[in-house]
């Protein structure tokens, strides 16, 4: 039960920061460069800290940019693509294009891709070409390349990142080494004053629910395995949908629904170790 309310709580957190990034963004509270920077840094002293208080030792740079050049465009993608998306159909599209990027990864690794992974694949990649098809109920197009563009950089990161023998280490040294460059790519964009509404809600984003959050994921990771820890994250779309419904008054539509059905049914097809269900 205690690893269940962790891991119901982490996938809380990961889907708040969709619910967030909408409620500060789309408003206008804060720009969307001022709320990716503010979460990065905030971000990156939270597990800075985690990492103090843990004694992890300085893992280097060799290796690291990759994974700093995919977590730059996840920040910045992520926080413009909220401007023109509602909460439940950005985090479905985020992430249906880390899958289809992981996957592609593999391809190009030319690691052994079972026919299941391949019909998986597919099935996420028409989800996510369902939401852009023009229509009544579309939503805009360019929100919906810049949160492919987010997903395509959250897989890079990851790619970067898995065969890390300490995630949350990488993680955090990932966050601190972004700083510097998303500053200076903030200040050569123009910085404007957000509300103090804005400023909160991307400090609670980076330090709470990315920060604490992945330091959370990555210590239940091992418990969970590899199977449930990718059930698990299928929720996160649904639970940002939902939070958007509760708290934003966004209602998905037919689209997000039926998206759903393929982007999640593929990941569950592509992802998931079926024998691991039949021995339990």
């Amino acid at each position: 039960m205690r690893l269940f309310l962790l891991t119901a709580l982490t996938m809380l957190a990961f889907a708040a920061n969709s619910v967030l990034n909408r409620m500060a963004v789309a408003p206008g509270h804060i720009g969307a460069v001022e709320f990716a920077v503010i979460r990065l840094v905030s971000g990156a002293a939270m597990l800075g800290l985690v990492l103090a208080l843990r004694g992890r030792a300085w893992l280097g740079l060799a290796g690291r940019g990759p994974g700093v050049f995919g977590l730059l465009v996840y920040l910045f993608g992520f926080s413009f693509a909220y401007r023109g998306l509602d909460a439940g159909t950005g985090a479905l599209i985020l992430f249906g294009a880390v899958q289809v990027t992981m996957f592609a990864g593999a391809v190009l690794a030319r690691e052994a891709v079972p026919a299941r992974r391949w019909a998986g694949a597919g099935l996420a990649l028409a989800g996510l070409a369902l939401m852009a098809l023009p229509g009544a109920s579309a939503p805009p197009l360019w929100p919906v390349l810049l949160m492919a563009g987010a997903g395509l950089g959250w897989g890079v990161y990851s790619l970067a990142g898995r065969r890390a023998s300490d995630p949350l280490a990488a993680t955090a040294w990932s966050f601190i080494l972004s700083v510097p460059l998303a500053l200076l790519l903030a200040l050569g964009a123009g910085l404007a004053m957000p509300s103090a509404q804005g400023i909160a809600l991307a400090v609670i984003s980076g330090a709470v629910t990315s920060g604490l959050g992945y330091a959370l994921w990555y210590a239940l990771v091992p418990q969970l395995g590899a199977t449930r820890a990718a059930v698990a994250q299928l929720t996160v779309p649904i639970l940002a949908a939902l939070g958007g419904a509760l708290l934003i008054a966004e209602l998905p539509g037919w689209r997000f629904a039926a998206a759903s059905v393929l982007v999640l049914g593929g990941v569950a097809l592509a992802s998931l170790n079926y024998r691991a269900f039949t021995r339990r």
